[in-house]
């Protein structure tokens, strides 16, 4: 480790809903089954990397993913299971994964795309599963990014940006540019044929990307703590 330089942790969940018939993506209504991080550099350079399965949520909520979308993903888990590129772990393994982490590399901040959704998601699985005995999932004094946030208040100030969302169909229905990972990457690369897996660990990689660009353009009032 090269202790000249700075180093984050991006992080990104995948998450089945309690409670079906909300249609909405409610944070308070997800249990997370798939935690990815990384550890990268401001360039977006990766050291290590994780992809965890989340025991409790596979083994004892398996039913809740039983719709067509999440039915869809769950032999692919079980390959990967099986083949040791995703491990399965108790959420508090992977909480304490996280924090053992953050002190290794001394981790600056932690970051997420819509890190608001993520940190709610972990913190209300964390709580249903221990029963409330442990009530946060990051560990204390960490900074918490969010992707979201800086890519609003930089490629979001940029003309072309919008102009491109118009070009590509890629406006909100509010007439507002998208900021989702996968059509920031998308503009970011040019590669239109890209398309989002939805998987904990891909979408990391892709987030790091994300956050490098906007973390190494030094725009004044860049926005990127999540509470700020």
């Amino acid at each position: 480790m090269d202790k000249r330089k700075s180093y984050y942790l991006v992080l990104d969940t995948e998450t089945t809903p309690f409670n079906k018939s909300i249609t909405e993506v409610d944070p308070e209504n997800m249990l997370v089954y798939d935690i990815g991080f990384a550890v990268v550099d401001k360039l977006g350079n990766v050291y290590e990397t994780f992809s965890y399965v989340v025991a409790e949520t596979w083994i004892n909520e398996h039913s809740l993913m039983q719709s067509r979308y999440y039915a869809d993903k769950l032999p692919q888990y079980g390959a990967d299971l099986k083949n040791g590129s995703r491990q399965l772990a108790s959420i508090m393994t992977i909480k304490n994964v996280v924090a053992e982490t953050c002190k290794k590399w001394n981790i600056k901040a932690i970051v997420a795309h819509n890190m608001r959704f993520d940190l709610n998601a972990l913190n209300r699985s964390i709580r249903y599963i221990t029963k409330s005995k442990v009530r946060y999932f990051f560990p204390y004094g960490v900074e918490i990014w969010d992707s979201l946030k800086m890519a609003r208040s930089t490629i979001g100030k940029q003309k072309s940006y919008k102009e491109w969302c118009k070009r590509y169909g890629k406006m909100t229905k509010n007439n507002q540019p998208q900021f989702k990972a996968e059509t920031l990457y998308i503009y970011l690369t040019h590669n239109e044929n890209f398309i989002e897996r939805h998987t904990a660990l891909a979408d990391v990689l892709i987030e790091s990307k994300i956050f490098s660009y906007c973390h190494t353009r030094h725009t004044k009032g860049i926005n990127r703590k999540l509470y700020a």
